[in-house]
Order: structure tokens, then C-alpha cells, then sequence
């Protein structure tokens, strides 16, 4: 397993992403967008995990290099801005796109995205720009859509998620249903019962801010995100 880190840069803000990769080949990559917090050890090792899977794994960074929130307060500071503008938060994400694609190894034709919480959001971000990827997957998502920016769609979405879930109320959830529709494009919705936000985070343990852990359902989540890897991948 190898695990390297590289800078890049969006406007004047330093960024920092991490890939992981096993054996000196072109393989598929897979961008992993973090959650609420910022590119931690969590995301870190789904680095690792991909890589395993026998993907390239490169986690983008949204925020900026060494820029983590410690509370939920501060994390929700780091996140506004970019779900304020999310003009902004596109342009973010394609710069990560463009710099992931030039990595040794990455078979540039053959990119997917997936995201945790407000990583979620990002994926399905990618996925409205229109850009050209395989697929994208939102693990308990943020599943609004932007009104700041014009949408198009051309990729597989996967969208993950609790039904217990209090980030994403029914009407979200209901219209995002509706945007896919509308789209008429492959796409996916899995609600897992008795299931709450940041399911597949060991470390979510907070019922009353609705962020907890499910053995179960990440595992179901893992095993439809490996199927649905391998048959965009194809």
C-alpha cells in the first residue's frame, strides 16, 4: 500500500489531498469528499480502503490544508460558505477532479466520486455539473440542490440513506426524488430503516443531534457501493 500527499491550489487557498494506491498501474480512481469536519482520518482511511478494493482512492480537500473543525459549531462555520455559494463549492470540487486525474497511475477515463454528510452533498455536486464521470455515491448525504448554478446530469447517482435521518427531512429527501426524475438519468436511492445520519462513522454516537453509528447498514452500504463500482467500471 502506498499513500502519498499532494498540494494544489484553488484561488489563494493551499489545498491538501491524499491518495492511496496498491501496485504501479493505471487503475480507476475514486475521489472521496469528506464530511462536515474536514479531511480526516476517517476519510484518510477510505483511502485506503479503495485502494484495497483495487481502485485508486484520493481524498479531496474542500477546506484547506491542516483546516479541521473540533466541535460541531466549528464545523458548521467551515461548512456555510460552500453551502451558501455553491458556485463556489463546484469550482472547488472540479479543481480536486482535475488535479486527482493527473496523478501517476490514474486512469483518467475511468473516474467516480463518493462523499460522507456534506461529502454527500459533494458527489452529487460533481454529478449536476455535468461533467464527465462514471458515477457518483452519496453515503447520508445533504441532498438539496443548488439554486445558484445551472444543473445537468450524464452519470449514475447512488444515494445512501437513513430513514431517521433528521439533516435530511422528508421533503428533501421527497424532492430530491423528484430531481432525479426529472433528470432521466440511472439512479438510486437506498433508505435504510431505523437508521440515523453518519451511519457509517464508528465514532457517531450522538442520538440527540441524530448522528449514530449502524453496524448494519454501513455494511449494506459497502457492499452496494463495491457492486456498483465494478459495473461503472466496466
Amino acid at each position: 500500500m502506498e499513500t502519498e500527499y499532494i498540494e494544489y491550489t484553488h484561488g489563494d487557498t493551499i489545498l491538501e489531498g491524499v491518495y492511496s494506491y496498491e501496485n504501479t498501474e493505471k487503475k480507476p480512481l475514486v475521489l472521496i469528499f469528506h464530511a462536515w469536519r474536514g479531511r480526516d482520518e476517517f476519510v484518510f482511511q477510505k483511502t485506503k480502503e479503495i485502494a484495497k478494493l483495487g481502485y485508486i482512492g484520493f481524498a479531496v480537500d474542500i477546506y484547506g490544508k491542516g483546516v479541521l473543525g473540533s466541535s460541531k459549531e466549528e464545523n458548521a462555520k467551515l461548512m456555510e460558505p460552500f453551502m451558501v455559494d455553491r458556485s463556489f463549492l463546484r469550482d472547488r470540487i472540479l479543481v480536486g477532479l482535475e488535479t486527482a486525474r493527473k496523478l501517476k497511475f490514474v486512469d483518467s477515463s475511468k473516474v467516480c466520486a463518493i462523499g460522507f454528510c456534506f461529502g454527500g452533498l459533494c458527489a452529487l455536486d460533481l454529478a449536476r455539473s455535468g461533467i464527465d464521470v462514471k458515477g457518483v455515491i452519496s453515503f447520508h448525504g445533504l441532498l438539496n440542490a443548488p439554486k445558484d448554478v445551472v444543473c445537468k446530469y450524464n452519470t449514475p447517482i447512488l444515494a445512501l440513506h437513513g430513514d431517521l435521518d433528521p439533516m435530511v427531512p422528508k421533503e428533501e429527501v421527497d424532492a430530491f426524488e423528484m430531481e432525479m426524475r426529472d433528470a432521466k438519468i440511472d439512479w438510486q436511492l437506498h433508505r435504510y430503516g431505523d437508521t440515523y445520519h453518519a451511519f457509517t462513522n464508528p465514532i457517531a454516537n450522538d442520538k440527540n443531534f441524530g448522528t449514530v453509528y449502524c453496524k448494519r447498514a454501513e455494511k449494506r452500504a459497502m457492499d452496494t457501493m463495491k457492486l456498483f463500482l465494478q459495473e461503472v467500471f466496466v
